[in-house]
């Protein structure tokens, strides 16, 4: 293969890779030997399986053997001997019957590099390089590597030939943040379920308070390193507007007197009812706050980019996940709030302060239905909705906070499922709740219901919509399949089966 070719292919995707990855991606040596070299650490090896398998139909190939021929599967971590920092994940394929009883002996021996083996016998090989590419990294291997899921891992597939003939079949994987020459902070964030604003009436000299749910997926998911000048790679061009004009904003505040580079590798789309925009710019004030060595609490960072001035579910979700219900804000002349608004309409206003923080079951799956509709209100349009529809009914208040108070939290606490969605469905018909459902198109309640007969405990909208959301403990096909069915037929849309995240964002330095 051209590896140059390939590790262009990879830099358009990603970003530019530093001279040792692309050494690592293309060398014909002793990759524990060059690992060293490149540490300065001692480099050993654990076996994580070792077994005899049948060869799958693209292994067969690769080795030129007969599909079903038995194979040495082999699973080692390449790691730091001080530290245990896994470096490289490596596979392997053997063909048991290309090998001396020797050599056999030594392989299925744990923790022995197949160089080394290879050396040991002093056979005469040479590696052939199949492939290189990047993928993103899944929950399993972001555990392995100690990186979120989801961002890039580069890896490679070759054949070490002896005798004409593949000997050993090999894929070697290893994070794109790694064996980098700058420092890079990662932020993956989750998103959020806004179930209802609590109380818009105000009487009680206390406004807002929110109930909401972070989600492990969507999310979104960044790098922050300094740089010469600001950019912002990654994103569509009203994304990276927004993205510019935050990281002005956020630069400035901090006092930083530098530049940054953002990479977005991961964002969801603003305005679809799931917060992506206090999650985006979450993240990048806290990226740039790391960058610089800024300690600043996920409140003053909420303060800084504008955020938490209404409801308090994004911040929450961002600093420490699961169910969590706000106590709102003072309310009258002289204090935090004297009107009604919008998040997006209160800047200077902290983030209210949570007052109810628990662990969502994490048997029980949310999915949400995205249909092809209008984006939820926002800007001017929606501060016009707040000021014409505040306050709403007393009443309407006390029911929901006795729904919150004496049925919604009981059900998540005692794992009752059926008590908790019927709070939820409730709540969709009282206070601003109803009033953000009775701005929808019909196609809303509609497909709110068609989850409910479908038989989700709960089915509701989330903030300003479009996205519905439902909740239960079953593996959530049926429900699924009957609301993608409905949402083909007017208009079309997505869904997503995801469940609750109950830790915020994850912060790391690479």
């Amino acid at each position: 293969m051209d590896i140059a070719y390939s590790i262009n292919e990879i830099e358009t995707l990603v970003g530019r890779l530093s001279p040792m990855q692309k050494f690592l991606l293309g060398t014909d040596g002793s990759v524990t030997q060059i690992l060293e070299a490149i540490t300065g650490k001692q480099v050993v090896i654990e076996t994580r399986v070792q077994k005899i398998i049948a060869a799958d139909p693209t292994t067969a190939e690769h080795l030129r053997i007969k599909q079903g021929d038995p194979v040495n599967y082999r699973v080692v971590e390449i790691k730091t001997a001080a530290n245990g920092e896994v470096l490289i994940y490596a596979i392997s394929h053997t063909p048991i019957a290309r090998l001396s009883p020797e050599f056999k002996n030594d392989l299925m021996r744990a923790d022995i590099p197949i160089g080394r083996i290879i050396q040991n016998h002093r056979i005469e090989a040479r590696r052939e390089i199949l492939n290189a590419r990047v993928f993103p990294a899944s929950e399993e291997a972001g555990r392995i590597f100690s990186i979120c899921s989801r961002e890039p891992l580069l890896s490679r597939q070759y054949r070490i030939i002896h005798g004409g003939e593949p000997l050993i079949f090999i894929e070697e994987q290893f994070p794109y943040n790694r064996f980098l020459e700058e420092r890079r902070i990662i932020v993956q964030t989750p998103s959020r379920l806004h179930l209802t604003l609590i109380d818009m009436h105000g009487g009680s000299g206390r406004v807002d308070g929110s109930v909401g749910i972070a989600l492990n997926e969507p999310g979104i998911l960044l790098e922050v390193r300094q740089s010469q000048v600001l950019e912002v790679q990654g994103c569509d061009s009203v994304t990276r507007k927004r993205i510019m004009d935050s990281a002005l904003q956020i630069l400035k505040g901090l006092h930083a007197g530098g530049n940054v580079s953002i990479t977005v590798r991961e964002y969801y789309p603003s305005h679809i009812g799931l917060g992506s925009g206090t999650q985006l710019m979450l993240a990048i004030a806290r990226g740039i706050a790391e960058v610089y060595g800024r300690s600043l609490t996920i409140k003053e960072l909420a303060l800084l980019v504008g955020r938490g001035g209404t409801s308090g579910i994004g911040t929450a979700a961002f600093e420490q996940g699961g169910f969590i219900i706000d106590g709102g804000h003072t309310f009258g002349r002289g204090r935090e709030k004297n009107d009604f608004r919008p998040s997006a309409a209160s800047r200077g206003v902290r983030s209210p302060p949570v007052i109810v923080r628990h662990e969502f079951p994490a048997d029980w799956r949310i999915l949400l239905a995205m249909p092809n509709l209008p984006g939820g209100a926002s800007g001017m349009k929606e501060t016009d909705i707040f000021k014409t529809h505040c306050p709403v009914p007393l009443d309407e208040v006390q029911v929901i906070c006795h729904e919150i108070l004496m049925r919604m939290l009981p059900g998540i606490i005692e794992h009752d499922l059926e008590l908790f969605g019927s709070s939820v469905n409730v709540i969709q018909s009282l206070g601003f709740k109803k009033v953000e459902l009775g701005l929808q198109p019909k196609e809303i309640p509609a497909l709110i219901e068609i989850m409910r007969s479908s038989g989700a405990a709960c089915s509701g909208m989330s903030s300003f919509g479009p996205t519905v959301f439902a909740i239960d403990d079953t593996d959530m096909q049926e429900i699924e399949q009957a609301a993608q069915s409905f949402m083909n037929d007017h208009g079309g849309g997505s869904s997503l089966i995801t469940s609750a995240r109950n830790k915020g964002a994850s912060v790391r330095i690479a």
